[in-house]
């Protein structure tokens, strides 16, 4: 292997030499430099110089660097000789990737959520001079005011209502002074605050460890002085209200990665204290006696989890006439059962807030006015001390200066993408080098799934043709107990079904025959799958019960890795283990007998290879 790498490595740095790139006199820029190869003397948006320094004066490069923000927030400006040397590329790679021409960077990401932080670690496992603009906080909204401080919330949230189960606690001959079971508001909100911090610290070290530049700023895209769309390879950023931080830089590659923010209805006015969103409730102020919940979906269930176990009465309010309107109509039932009907929670379906006035904790209630979704008359007003806004989320992509590079966003402010993350321009032709992922393009509105859309768009502009199959990608509300799936609702299979000309499959286990979920009291939850009866396809699977978040990756990967479910039934699980609930699952799945193919004859899974 060592030979085999010095081997490569050589010839590595004689096709490099064939291409003329390597240090000229006077630290000019090198003309042409492979995608990836750090240039020697290239110079970055900094001003610095590489190849014509001495280590003592990188160094001193690197701690004024530090003392000026402007130049870099983070990052150490590494010359990627070493690196390359630890992994070198074939020559073939590297004469592909010899066109990037002179940029200060080889990919700039737009945004340093989840997604862009996961498509830049790829970036430079891929040998590429990666920096980040963040014009807020590194990890974006679920590091910072998403999933993860929600999960903090959940956690304490959820270690109280085991307390308060007195029942459940003496079934396992548990016995505890319900009396004595208390909390402290304050400290549940700074465990919440502190993961946030915890998790972004360990984001920002990670991309500064592997050499990414994070540079402070909101970023755009700058306008042509002609008639001609702007130059999508150069972005400018900026501090508002500061003229110390800022500047331009170059990328070969763009991907644009600016995330989502909660949307707030026509009528509704936030002010952060009784009227408020999901940013806001993460903060845990107050506990409101009573409060509504505009929309039943992920963050209104995981809200409603958190207040009723705190001592609030809560209202939904649902535009449709049903809750959990995305869920699959069984999962929606038993989570009914589960999470509404034996909690202090009552509903309102059909109808809309068309108006909420904001109050006074403890002196004016808010005033909500509900409007009937069919017939838009004014049916009730609601009082109540507090409203979460939770009806979804709209893309951040105002003030990119878009319409400078020739790309318009849909009405909704979406960017327009193809299947391999390119943007899309008003002519819906790719624009070369542009990608944008997560929740700017509306494709899957989850942290992850950016992350996986990231991955792709490397992939992509690195000549490795790769379309991510969204179906694949599982989801999760993490109440108590929790609910996850992957793929579709029952309904969506059967709709797809009449189009298609199949017929769907169905099967269904019980948490109740799970000697590990008996052992913890909490048999009460199921699993489903749906599939095609012909040929085995996994179309959809939905848990719900103890830990069903963890548990539903091994039907996710399944469904990305193209496995069937008769194929499935091999898998081995350790008992006793909840994983064994899917186990039953798929072994009690029931296909229409393959042609030319044996009953009970083990299949090898399918290899999914990338296409080149």
């Amino acid at each position: 292997f060592r030979r085999r790498l010095k081997a490569a490595a050589v010839a590595f740095l004689s096709a490099m030499a064939g291409l003329g790139v390597g240090a000229k006199a006077g630290g000019a820029p090198c003309a042409v430099a492979p995608c990836g190869q750090h240039r020697g003397n290239a110079r970055a948006p900094s001003g610095r110089t590489h190849g014509s320094q001495s280590p003592s004066q990188r160094m001193m490069g690197r701690r004024s660097q530090a003392a000026n923000p402007a130049r870099v927030l983070a990052g150490r400006g590494r010359g990627c000789g070493a690196k390359h040397a630890r992994r070198a590329p074939s020559v073939a790679a590297a004469a592909a990737q010899a066109s990037s021409g002179p940029y200060d960077y080889d990919l700039a990401i737009i945004g340093c959520g989840v997604g862009g932080h996961g498509a830049a670690l790829h970036a430079v496992q891929n040998g590429m001079k990666t920096c980040v603009l963040e014009g807020h906080d590194v990890g974006g909204t679920c590091v910072n005011r998403g999933c993860v401080p929600s999960k903090a919330l959940l956690a304490a949230s959820g270690r109280i209502r085991e307390l308060q189960n007195d029942m459940h606690l003496k079934s396992m001959g548990i016995q505890i002074n319900q009396a004595a079971v208390s909390f402290d508001r304050q400290k549940i909100a700074d465990h919440a605050s502190n993961l946030a911090k915890t998790i972004q610290g360990n984001l920002k070290n990670s991309l500064v460890a592997l050499g990414v530049d994070i540079l402070e700023g909101v970023a755009s895209f700058t306008p042509s002085s002609g008639s001609k769309a702007g130059d999508p390879h150069r972005i400018s950023y900026k501090v508002p209200g500061r003229v110390d931080v800022g500047g331009s830089v170059t990328a070969k590659n763009v991907i644009i990665a600016t995330g989502s923010v909660p949307f707030v209805p026509p009528g509704i006015k936030i002010d952060g204290k009784t009227v408020f969103t999901s940013d806001h409730a993460l903060k845990l102020e107050w506990i409101p006696e009573w409060v509504a919940i505009i929309g039943s979906g992920y963050i209104g269930l995981e809200f409603s989890d958190v207040y009723t176990s705190l001592g609030s009465n809560v209202t939904f309010v649902e535009a449709v006439d049903k809750l959990m309107p995305g869920f699959d109509n069984e999962i929606a039932k038993l989570a009914q059962r589960k999470l509404i009907t034996p909690r202090n929670v009552d509903y309102r379906t059909g109808v809309l807030a068309s108006r909420v006035t904001s109050g006074i904790p403890g002196v004016k209630p808010v005033e909500i006015e509900l409007t009937d979704f069919e017939t838009k008359e004014v049916v009730d007003t609601l009082e109540v001390d507090a409203c979460l806004v939770a009806t979804g989320r709209v893309p951040y992509t105002q003030g990119l200066g878009l319409q400078n590079i020739g790309v318009s966003t849909d009405r909704r402010g979406f960017v327009p993408v193809s299947d391999k993350m390119e943007v899309l321009d008003k002519n819906n032709k790719a624009v070369p080098n542009l990608y944008c992922i997560g929740d700017a393009n509306g494709k899957y509105m989850l942290a992850h799934a950016a992350s996986a859309q990231g991955i792709s768009a490397v992939e992509n502009m690195c000549g490795r043709e790769n379309i991510l199959n969204h179906l694949s990608i599982p989801a999760a509300c993490f109440t108590h107990p929790e609910v996850s799936f992957v793929g579709l609702t029952q309904e969506q299979a059967e709709e797809r079904a009449k189009k298609e000309g199949f017929k769907v499959g169905v099967v269904k286990t019980s948490f109740k025959a799970n000697s590990k979920a008996l052992a913890e009291l909490e048999g009460d939850g199921m699993a489903k799958a749906i599939y095609r009866k012909d040929t085995g396809e996994i179309l959809g699977v939905w848990i719900m019960g103890l830990h069903a978040a963890d548990l539903i990756h091994e039907a996710s990967n399944a469904v990305a890795m193209n496995q069937t479910i008769q194929e499935l039934k091999f898998n081995v699980h350790a008992h006793p283990t909840l994983s064994e609930v899917l186990d039953e699952l798929f072994k009690h799945a029931d296909v229409d007998k393959p042609k030319g193919k044996p009953q009970g004859q083990a299949v090898a899974p399918k290899k999914v290879v990338a296409k080149s």
